[in-house]
């Protein structure tokens, strides 16, 4: 059942624009970091490029994120990956599936709004796993990821995005609220940027997800340049 209404709306209601110029962010929460996502074609010498990506700033959290392929060929594709993310201690994230990241060993799973419930991501890939949990523009489903047990959740999209289709808009006040009130990280997402991560950072984002921001150009350059804004 779609907890929001017809409109789209997050059943809470709108939040005090107010809101946004009151926050101060808490300094016993960790920097913002990066987290990359994956392209969907990681074939080729996509593996050359995440070791540079990795090399040239530091990076938290890398998202295996591919479609449409069978899992043997997923788990083939994800083997060199992983081992780079493993040697560079950054932590591998399976995107959408549970069974994936259960039979990768991976560091955790995201889950979109139709990919499973955190509660059987925890049962199935234990304790230590990061589970994140897609929550769009809305309050109350970032607050039911949370007591199902996500580890984090994302908001997003915050800018137009060509990755995937944008359905939902967030308002940054929306990290402003949650780092606020709650302790869970939030990750900030859709058409990040080195030009346009500042906002974001300064409205309270504990992540920011970036993709073709990236891989569309010189990762390292792109890496170096995030590193830049994250550092303040």
């Amino acid at each position: 059942m779609d907890i929001e209404d017809a409109r789209g709306e997050d059943p809470l209601g709108p939040l005090d624009p107010n809101f946004a110029a009151r926050f101060t962010r808490d300094i016993r929460r960790p920097p913002c970091q990066l987290y990359l996502v994956s392209p969907l074609d990681v074939t080729g010498g996509f593996a050359d490029r995440l070791k540079r990506a990795l090399d040239a700033g530091p990076v938290a959290a890398f998202q295996f994120r591919v479609k449409d392929v069978d899992q043997h060929v997923a788990a083939a594709l994800a083997d060199p990956l992983q081992r780079i993310c493993a040697d560079a201690d950054v932590a591998f994230i399976v995107n959408d599936s549970i069974a994936l990241a259960k039979r990768l060993g991976a560091d955790g799973v995201h889950l979109g709004q139709e990919d499973g419930d955190p509660r059987e991501a925890r049962s199935e890939l234990g304790t230590t796993a990061q589970i994140g949990v897609s929550c769009h523009d809305s309050r109350h489903l970032a607050m039911e990821a949370g007591e199902a047990g996500a580890d984090y959740v994302t908001f997003g999209a915050f800018y137009p995005t060509t990755t995937k289709v944008t359905d939902h808009v967030a308002d940054p006040v929306l990290l402003s609220w949650w780092t606020t009130v709650f302790e869970i990280p939030c990750v900030a997402i859709g058409g990040i940027t080195p030009a346009n991560a500042a906002p974001l950072v300064a409205a309270g984002a504990d992540f920011v997800a970036v993709s073709s921001a990236v891989w569309g150009g010189d990762e390292a350059a792109a890496v170096q340049a995030f590193a830049a804004v994250l550092a303040g």
